[in-house]
């Protein structure tokens, strides 16, 4: 499959939020782009399965959640680097801004999901991911940006500039609640 140009793409979000900065440390055979409607066929869940169980809710129900992503602006920045040889994704990430109260309707930006293919792990495309969703996030207000992680990749967030504070907590709702009802 030919290496798709981002202008013949619907984007989540418009590519210029991404930095600049980010894109010119890839090598010339890989792409950093925003999420495109047509990306379920790029393998986005192939690669978010590194992460953990990926369910296949199947193309319909994947642009429907991407086109719901979509319809809260400025909110949900998905982004990706795809292989332009094969035009298929090879490490994804997303951050999410919170919109908050305090420090003067101050924002943070929370960083989600990043995985890199296992064929391309080691070659600095989960930092490239940060590095941009960093951008992102403090070119969108945000005093902060956060994530978690698991112990083991502790390291690898503080090479990439974060730094260990708190703990995080979690409680997991039952299996039979887990359809929205609101």
């Amino acid at each position: 499959m030919p290496f798709t140009a981002d202008s013949e793409l619907d984007l989540l979000f418009p590519a210029e939020h991404i930095p600049d900065e980010a894109r010119k440390q890839l090598h010339p055979d890989l792409h950093l782009r925003p999420l495109a409607s047509t990306d379920y066929r790029r393998g986005h869940l192939s690669v978010l399965s590194v992460l953990t169980i990926v369910t296949d809710p199947g193309e319909d129900a994947w642009v429907a959640q991407f086109n719901a992503l979509r319809a809260a602006p400025r909110t949900y920045y998905s982004i990706v680097i795809v292989d332009k040889a094969l035009d298929r994704i090879v490490a994804v990430g997303t951050v999410f801004v919170e919109r908050k109260f305090l420090r003067g309707l101050g924002s943070v930006g929370h960083i989600e999901d990043i995985a890199v293919d296992k064929s391309q792990q080691g070659k600095k495309l989960g930092l490239r991911i940060i590095q941009a969703l960093t951008g992102i996030s403090e070119n969108s207000g945000c005093y902060k940006t956060i994530l978690n992680c698991s112990d083991s990749n502790i390291p690898f967030y503080q090479k990439c500039g974060y730094e260990k504070k708190e703990n995080e907590m979690a409680k997991y709702a039952p299996e039979r609640s887990r359809t929205p009802r609101l």
